[in-house]
């Protein structure tokens, strides 16, 4: 039987960025691939290289750093199949696991001590039409939804969905911008009017390091 072994980008150790775990020391395993391509994308050189991995020396090079929380993220990370095996064995272990999916792929399989952190692409984005709907019933209250905002368009689609799929009883919905594209004074003064219950997230890690890879 071959050895498990999964493809990844990079490991690293940083604050967390985004969501409710902003600002936490957090070990970051970032895969290689992604069957996506939004054009507003940070993280493309994730799209391919880096190097194959077994999960014993993901999980013996994890265990280097002083921090239980960890996030699983990409490119896409659903997008290697061995990824759900990492989860458990991490899970086992007892670190506070997160995973950053994009939302086209089935979390139906994620164990469920995971933290799902789904990145329902927007109109904006140019993969909305990849989105997987089914995943939204697998939300559950410690887990998180993130609409990345590129307009006004983008947001109007977002309110919908988050009506539609009653988002904000369910989970934390997370409102972003698309760096460049979108003011974050707009987007924070459209909450505000239309009295949503969504969390604004601005992106730690940037207004730290700007685009500065592996933080």
């Amino acid at each position: 039987m071959p050895i498990a072994s999964l493809r990844i980008s990079e490991i690293f150790y940083s604050l967390q960025g985004e969501g409710n775990s902003s600002g936490w020391p957090t070990i970051f395993v970032r895969l290689t691939g992604c069957p996506l391509r939004c054009h507003y994308c940070d993280t493309r050189y994730a799209f391919s290289g880096g190097e194959t991995l077994t999960l014993t020396t993901i999980i013996n090079r994890i265990a280097a750093y002083p921090c239980q929380r960890l996030c699983i993220t990409g490119g896409e990370p659903l997008a290697q199949q061995n990824v759900h095996l990492l989860m458990r064995q991490l899970c086992d272990l007892g670190y506070q696991l997160s995973l950053e999916t994009s939302g086209a792929l089935s979390t139906a399989a994620v164990d469920a001590r995971v933290t799902l952190v789904l990145d329902l692409k927007t109109p904006g984005s140019g993969e909305c039409a990849n989105n997987d709907y089914d995943n939204l019933t697998q939300l559950r209250p410690q887990d998180q939804v993130k609409f990345v905002l590129t307009n006004r368009e983008d947001y109007l689609w977002a309110k919908e969905q988050l009506a539609l799929h009653q988002l904000d009883g369910r989970c934390t919905p997370l409102f972003s911008v698309a760096a460049g594209e979108l003011a974050a004074e707009a987007l924070a003064a459209w909450i505000l009017a239309d009295g949503l219950q969504v969390r604004l997230q601005l992106q730690l890690h940037r207004l730290l390091w700007g685009d500065k890879r592996g933080c």
